[in-house]
Parts: structure tokens; C-alpha cells; sequence
């Protein structure tokens, strides 16, 4: 069972990889499911929200054409801060989502790419910043299925990677929580784009997880062109099984489906 639950079309504001590729690709490579997850970040450079109407229709359209060949879900990636949580409240009622990725982007509407969150703040403050907002929207919002790139700060991280011990304590209260609400985690096979030396999340914070006990995983290649499609899928499930997962998730109707690693 092969799997690419983090994936980006021209839908999106980053990507120019149309949908129909997009499915042809994953059909080429002998994928079995995707989860399509356009970007939806209000609040930043002017609103980056998806056209959720145009992209639900073209969403059915395709998902009908190739519905003997690939099992397509509808999902969105929301970039949530706690001034917008009411904006994907909203959004989520309005449509009928099998999957959502939370993710952090930015803080105060400050991105974290341009590099100017962390401008003027310590190593510590912003790596404690980022996740510490991460735990506020949790405790807040619901309606998602999984954390998108936990420790997607280490990508923008101009000093260097911030040990991950230095932020246990914040982390393992984000793990908790997330486990404790019947929440999962997402490992993003871009880590190996950005030349990072571990995964995303990194294996001792997968560790810590599958410690405390957590079971829902999805793994997403966090696609945005073709050579995206599926990267690294199957090395991700076998270090997976190294920290002693059994399972992983695919998603329907926000309820996950556990399969054998």
C-alpha cells in the first residue's frame, strides 16, 4: 500500500502542477491513493486561500475519471493561526473534507521562509516561538487530522538545527495533546529536498511519539511538481518500522484507515 498524503496543484499559490498530471504521475508510479491538500493560509502576503469551490468541482471531476485507476481524496493543508482559527472553522463546515493537515507557516502573519520571524530573536526564541504557537492553536482547533512538518522551523533555521532536546518539553506537550484529542502526525518526505540530515519530523521526535504512544501517521511528499510525486514513500515506511511502528494512515471522511507498514 503506497500512499502520498501531502500534495500541491496549481490550485495552490506555490505550485504550477496541474491536477491531471498530478494523477496521471501517481497512477505512473504505481501509487494506490493520494490525498490532494491545497494551501489555505489567510492572514499572510494577501491571503493565500484556495478557491475551495473551483477546487472541490475539479476535485470530482477527476476523481470520477480515474476512479478505476487511483483512490483520490479530497483534503486541504490550513495554515491556521489563532486569529484565523474562525476562517477554517467556517471553511471546514462548507465542504466535505476526508483530510486536513495543520500547519504553521507563520506567527502574527509574520512568514517564517523570508526568514523575518526569526530576525532579531534568538536561536531559542524563535524555535520555542514556533512550536509554543503550534500547542496554542491546538488547544483551540479541531478540525484537523494531522500535524503537517512538526518541526518544519529546522528548514529555515539560518544558525543551524536547534537540538531537539533543547525543545522537549514544548514538544512532548504537543505530542500528548495530539494524541490525547485522537490526533495524528504527518512525516513530510521534503526533509530530503531541503537537504536536511533527518526526517521531518525528525526520527527522535517520531520516537517520542511512537513512545507516548501514539499510532496515527500519515507520510505526504508535500508535492508541488512532478518529481514530488511519491518521493521517498517506501524508505519512510521502513524507518518507520526501525522505531517500531506497525501501521500507518491513510484518511476518509476525517476517520483514519490504519494499514500494515
Amino acid at each position: 500500500m503506497l500512499a502520498d498524503y501531502h500534495m500541491h496543484t496549481s490550485l495552490s499559490n506555490d505550485s504550477k502542477y496541474h491536477m491531471e498530471d498530478l494523477i496521471l504521475k501517481a497512477i505512473e508510479l504505481g501509487l494506490d491513493e493520494i490525498c490532494i491538500t491545497e494551501h489555505s493560509d489567510y492572514g499572510t502576503m494577501g491571503d493565500y486561500v484556495v478557491d475551495y469551490e473551483k477546487y472541490y468541482q475539479r476535485y470530482l471531476q477527476l476523481k470520477e475519471v480515474y476512479k478505476d485507476q487511483l483512490t483520490i481524496k479530497f483534503g486541504c493543508e490550513f495554515g491556521v493561526q489563532k486569529h484565523t482559527i474562525k476562517d477554517y472553522q467556517n471553511d471546514f463546515k462548507e465542504y466535505p473534507f476526508d483530510f486536513i493537515i495543520l500547519s504553521n507557516h507563520q506567527i502574527d502573519d509574520i512568514e517564517f521562509w523570508t526568514y523575518q520571524y526569526q530576525k532579531d530573536k534568538s536561536q531559542e526564541m524563535y524555535n520555542r516561538g514556533y512550536y509554543q504557537a503550534i500547542y496554542d492553536v491546538m488547544k483551540a482547533f479541531d478540525d484537523y487530522s494531522v500535524l503537517g512538518h512538526l518541526d518544519m522551523i529546522k528548514r529555515y533555521d539560518q544558525l543551524g538545527i536547534y537540538p531537539d532536546e533543547l525543545m522537549k518539553d514544548i514538544i512532548i506537550d504537543i505530542l500528548k495533546y495530539a494524541i490525547e484529542h485522537g490526533k495524528g502526525i504527518e512525516v513530510n518526505t521534503s526533509c530530503f529536498r531541503y537537504g536536511l540530515n533527518d526526517l521531518t519530523p525528525s526520527r527522535t521526535i517520531l520516537k517520542w511519539y511512537y513512545e507516548l504512544g501514539g499510532k496515527i501517521i500519515t507520510i505526504g511528499s508535500d508535492t508541488h511538481e512532478e518529481g514530488h510525486v511519491g518521493y521517498q514513500i517506501a524508505y519512510v515506511k521502513e524507518e518507520l518500522k526501525k522505531i517500531g511502528f506497525k501501521e500507518f494512515c491513510t484518511f476518509e471522511k476525517m476517520q483514519p484507515i490504519f494499514h500494515k507498514l
